[in-house]
């Protein structure tokens, strides 16, 4: 069992940043991948970043390359996105996401995962 808890985000100006925190009251190292998706109004969840805890490997959207940067801190159950360079399309509700069924799939596809935070809202202003 996994809980996840979301917190960091807020309002900023274009160019500027934030980092988000996820807690998570489980193992993180027993998940598959954790991922952060975020929410527009009105659109789809889209998976911005992800990292698998065993090895390291990360994936990110090709919006936020560059700019965003994923963790994972296994001492603390941690998960972050540090948000530089924030652009006013990054405006979401942003959710941490964790994987434990080791289902495979993409891991942009939300339907492969089985935890999920609450979401914190991050408003970028020009």
């Amino acid at each position: 069992q996994v809980r996840l808890i979301e917190s960091g985000g807020g309002s900023v100006q274009v160019g500027g940043s934030l980092r988000l925190s996820c807690a998570a009251s489980g193992y993180v190292s027993e998940a598959y991948r954790m991922t952060w998706f975020r929410q527009r109004p009105g659109e789809e969840r889209e998976g911005v970043a992800c990292i698998y805890p065993t090895g390291g490997d990360t994936y990110y959207t090709g919006s936020v390359k560059g700019r965003f940067t994923i963790s994972l801190d296994k001492a603390n159950n941690t998960l972050s996105l540090q948000m530089n360079s924030l652009k006013s399309d990054d405006t979401a509700m942003y959710y941490c996401a964790a994987d434990t069924r080791l289902d495979g799939g993409n891991w942009y596809n939300q339907a492969t995962y089985n935890y999920w935070g609450q979401g914190t809202q991050v408003a970028v202003s020009s």
